[in-house]
Formats: C-alpha cells, sequence, structure tokens
C-alpha cells in the first residue's frame, strides 16, 4: 500500500464509492449570508449514511481489501463516527469488524456502531494508547487495521467531500475563496486539501478546532506536529485526537492556509443555527466550522466561502444543551 495520496487517488475513490455513499447537497441559507457577509456554501454530511462523512474512508479503505483480508476482518479504534462508519462498510461486505471505543464515547455512537454488527472493545480515552490497542487487536486476530485517519485510502475516500462540494461550486457559476474543515487527526481536511489544490488552488483551505484541542493549529505554527496539551473539554468528542496524524500532517503543511479554535459556546450556537435555519442536526465536532463563520474568526466579507458540517451523531442531552443556548 502506498503511503502517498494524489488527487488521482481522490477522484478514483469517488468513482469506487458512486453508489455506496450519499452524494451531499451543497446548502446556501440568506441569513449565514447576511450574518457573515459573504457567500456561505454548506456540505452537510449529517446526510451521509452513518451520519457523518467518515463512511466515504472506510468505505473506500474497505473495498480495496482482498478477498482473504475481507474474511479475516477489520479493527479499528474510534470515538464513535469512523466506528459506524466502518462497522456499516463491513456489514455491507460481510466481514467482520472489532471497534475499540473510549468508554465515555457518547451513548449513541456506541449502540448506532453495535448495531451495523460490529463487536466493541472498551478502553480508557485518558489510559490507553489507542494505537498501539487497536494494532494488538488487529494482529490477535489477523485483521486489517484500517486507522481513522492516517491512512492513504482514507484520506482518498474523505476528499471526496471537498471534490464533490466543489463541483457543485462550479456549476452554481462560483468560484470559492476560502474552505473551513473539522480538523481532528487531520484525514478529513487533507484530503479535502489534495481536491482544492486541484480544482481551486486559489482557495485558502483552514482547519477548525476546538479549543484546547487545536493541536493542528499549533503544528501548522511550529512546522511540526504537536500534541495537544489535553486541557480542553472533551465537548467536541470526534475531534480529540492527540496529535496530527504523520501522513495527514505532510499532506496538510504545505497546503493549508492556517488553524482556527472555537470555544464551546461558539459551537453551541452553530448548532442550534444548523437546527433553525439549515434544518441540519450536527454534532459539535461537526459544527465547528459552520462556528469559525458566525462567530467571525474566518474573514467572510465579500467572499465566498465554503464549510463543512462533518456530522451529526449527538447526543440528546448535549444537543438539548445547544436548544437551550438559543
Amino acid at each position: 500500500m502506498s503511503e502517498t495520496v494524489s488527487f488521482a487517488d481522490v477522484e478514483a475513490a469517488a468513482a469506487r464509492l458512486r453508489g455506496k455513499v450519499v452524494r451531499t447537497p451543497m446548502l446556501r441559507h440568506r441569513l449565514l449570508d447576511e450574518i457573515t457577509g459573504g457567500t456561505v456554501l454548506v456540505k452537510p454530511e449529517p446526510l451521509q449514511r452513518t451520519g457523518s462523512f467518515k463512511l466515504r474512508g472506510a468505505t473506500n479503505a474497505s473495498l480495496l481489501l482482498d478477498p482473504a483480508a475481507r474474511r479475516a476482518g477489520v479493527v479499528t479504534h474510534s470515538s464513535g463516527n469512523h466506528g459506524q462508519a466502518l462497522a456499516c462498510a463491513a456489514h455491507m461486505l460481510g466481514m467482520p469488524a472489532l471497534i475499540a471505543m473510549p468508554s465515555d464515547a457518547p451513548a449513541i455512537k456506541v449502540e448506532s456502531t453495535r448495531r451495523w454488527g460490529a463487536e466493541i472493545h472498551p478502553f480508557d480515552r485518558h489510559g490507553v494508547d489507542r494505537d498501539a490497542l487497536a494494532a494488538w487487536l488487529a494482529a490477535e486476530r489477523g485483521a486489517t487495521l484500517i486507522p481513522p485517519f492516517d491512512h492513504p485510502h482514507v484520506i482518498a475516500g474523505q476528499g471526496t467531500v471537498a471534490l464533490e462540494l466543489l463541483e457543485d461550486v462550479k456549476a452554481a457559476g462560483l468560484a470559492l475563496d476560502a474552505l473551513a474543515v473539522c480538523t481532528g487527526g487531520g484525514g478529513l481536511i487533507a484530503g479535502c486539501a489534495l481536491a482544492a489544490e486541484a480544482l481551486a488552488p486559489e482557495a485558502e483551505v483552514w482547519a477548525v478546532e476546538p479549543e484546547g484541542w487545536d493541536d493542528t493549529r499549533r503544528s501548522l505554527e511550529a512546522g511540526r506536529r504537536i500534541p495537544a496539551d489535553g486541557r480542553g473539554e472533551n465537548f467536541c468528542d470526534a475531534l480529540l485526537s492527540r496529535q496530527p496524524g504523520a501522513l495527514t500532517f505532510a499532506i496538510n503543511h504545505p497546503r493549508l492556509a492556517g488553524g482556527i479554535a472555537v470555544t464551546r459556546a461558539e459551537v453551541l450556537r452553530a448548532m442550534r443555527f444548523a437546527f433553525d435555519h439549515l434544518k441540519i442536526v450536527a454534532e459539535p465536532g461537526g459544527a465547528v466550522a459552520l462556528a469559525a463563520v458566525l462567530a467571525g474568526r474566518l474573514d467572510t466579507r465579500g467572499r465566498t466561502v465554503g464549510i463543512v458540517i462533518s456530522g451529526g451523531n449527538v447526543d440528546p442531552a448535549v444537543f438539548a444543551e445547544a436548544l437551550a443556548a438559543g
């Protein structure tokens, strides 16, 4: 397996995934444009099967397994969305799947993963090396490890998010000035950066993260991978990677304009806005790019800006908090 990823890989993934994942629409809302002073184009991945973009990368990687590897099954670690996605892909292809999940992962994500027929292996988010655990579980079973982000086939699949958006932007007679992408380990934004480089080379690509977990922002500024300080809340549970991936950072470092960190209050406001006006249920981690433009943390005045709402698998109690925040 090659450890490099190109736009050609993203295009191949798009062809491979056709009919197997949802081509989500491009949304626009007058009020969002008025608030931001620009043209904001939204890619709503909560409408994806399994409720997040993760299905794209997990399915692309699974489809590339040979028959013997499929019989042995797949293993990963995930706070929820990649686990659900890989479980769904495994179900589609008739493969066994074992998902290591933090013991404090949202119940809705655990149950949704189990519902696809996957086996769950709980672990302590703060006391276990999840990469080492997943590698051990895969070796024990003779299964294939498909990690959440630092994998070329996963990155290529995630890049189809921006590929689709940029095709729709062009069809609308527009051109992106910037693209804001929710960022954890960097797989989604890496794939999106490759697509943007090929199809919208003048567009800035910005990583958006929750405060305290802005390891990509700080790594970009330092020019090397820097771990998160671990002081942030677990509120945006989908984005709590300890540091950027080695492969994802190699792609992102020369291509991204920078990183943006958003607060819990800004995320709650974005979740409420998405529900009220876009009619989209967004989980905290999925709403950070929308939060960045609503809070004015990204320059949108007179510009055309794309944003990804990356997932909608939110615990009901957390969503109730967003609705109550007003």
